[in-house]
């Protein structure tokens, strides 16, 4: 026998002992001839339904977040309080941003000096924002240096060839050695003349190179200063607080004039557009149990409503103590009825179908006694009282999952005055 084919029996046996003086009272009065009492009746039918299994659980939101803050801060506003609805980006706390304030413009200034620095050096060997290639021979001082340079070469050319001349004249004795030499003289100043120009030309080259490298390291420590600056805004931005999602306030923790750290709490939304229900299902379903399955469950304050999901997750693994893995099924929630905490009794339905048995709603009675459901069914003229296990609801119908057979026939009035055993007389 089962653990619950002896509930049964248990509810049966209080039931027959609660009974047993009126029982006897009836027994005398039938015995002295007591009248049948008058019951209408109803057979019991069965349905082919969906083949299902039964289980409890509790919902919970599709996300929840405890959201904290990215900067410490005292809190100046709290526009948001439990039970509000907020939307992704809306406040939910600001904290006091004058120090954020003051550095972000302290870094603003910084930036602005770091542009000048970087154009001064730019025109300084006359380079434009976004222009060609550098040429250190474009850059003023180098071009005037090169110049100059080309000038003393053609100089230097010149005084050769009258040296050469010149010294043709003085063997043919058409000059004087001396006016020689002072032609010489002049090659030789125009020579030095080179290479003085050249040196400076090659110095000019290398103080456009410097100069060029500066506009490199000032554009550099530029990118350095709109970093500082990026870190500055988002530091002003992170002493507003916001809502990471669509969803409901559930805590808010803190108030205005708290000092708040990086560890405390501001709020907690959750979102429920979607909810989550766990059920823990017994280690012999693992085999029936599939993504995409159909869930009926059912809540308490909604009475017999049932609300349709579908199974989005199963654990693979099953736990060693309890023998149960986890089914996880999502539920559309656009009215947002169902609420996260919520107990839930759930049915999986299964492939194929089964046979199930219904009876008249108006023929389960309630015995608030035992906290059980009971009716009478009726045979030879008799009434017997029997304990059942309801299940769904199909309008006025009621499955009962355990205590009755398909084709037996139940009353459906005066069960107050029945009892088990008593004379019946069926209405048509």
């Amino acid at each position: 026998m089962n653990r619950f084919a002896k509930f049964v029996v248990a509810i049966s046996a209080m039931l027959m002992a609660a009974g047993c003086s009126k029982q006897a009272q009836t027994v005398n009065a039938q015995q002295n001839g007591a009248q049948p009492i008058a019951v209408a009746s109803a057979q019991a039918k069965v349905k082919t339904v969906s083949a299902s299994f039964e289980e409890t659980g509790t919902f919970s939101p599709d996300e929840s977040s405890d959201v904290a803050p990215l900067v410490a801060g005292r809190v100046i506003s709290t526009p948001v309080d439990v039970g509000d609805f907020v939307k992704q980006g809306q406040v939910i706390c600001e904290l006091d941003h004058r120090d954020a304030q003051l550095k972000l413009d302290q870094a603003k200034a910084q930036l602005d000096q770091a542009v000048f620095a970087v154009r001064q050096a730019q025109s300084r060997i006359g380079v434009t924002e976004g222009g060609a290639d550098f040429d250190p021979d474009k850059v003023p001082e180098t071009a005037a240096a090169r110049a100059n340079y080309e000038s003393a070469q053609a100089q230097a050319k010149l005084a050769a060839a009258d040296a050469k001349r010149y010294e043709g004249l003085v063997k043919t004795g058409d000059v004087s050695r001396s006016t020689y030499e002072k032609i010489r003289t002049q090659q030789e100043t125009a020579d030095a003349q080179v290479n003085a120009a050249k040196q400076q030309y090659e110095a000019s080259l290398n103080v456009a190179r410097q100069s060029y490298r500066t506009i490199e390291w000032s554009q550099a420590s530029l990118e350095g200063v709109r970093s500082q600056l990026a870190q500055a805004q988002k530091a002003l931005d992170d002493t507003t607080i916001r809502a990471p999602f669509d969803g409901y306030i559930t805590a808010r923790p803190i108030a205005s004039g708290e000092y708040v750290a990086l560890t405390n709490k501001i709020a907690t939304i959750v979102r429920v557009g979607v909810v989550k229900l766990e059920l823990a299902t017994p280690e012999q379903r693992a085999g029936q149990t599939k993504i995409g399955m159909t869930v009926m469950a059912r809540v308490a304050a909604y009475g017999n409503r049932e609300f349709t999901g579908k199974v989005t997750a199963i654990n693979p693994s099953v736990d060693p103590n309890s023998r149960v893995f986890t089914v996880e099924a999502r539920f559309e929630n656009p009215s947002r009825e169902l609420r996260p905490g919520m107990f839930a009794t759930a049915r999986v339905l299964l492939p194929g179908g089964e046979d199930a048995v219904f009876v008249p709603r108006q023929a389960v009675i309630r015995d608030k006694t035992t906290d059980s459901y009971q009716l009478f069914t009726i045979d030879g003229g008799k009434a017997h009282l029997r304990v059942v296990v309801l299940g769904d609801v199909e309008g006025d119908m009621v499955r009962i999952n355990s205590g009755l057979a398909g084709g037996d026939r139940v009353a459906i009035s005066n069960q107050s005055e029945l009892f088990d055993g008593a004379p019946v007389q069926t209405k048509s």
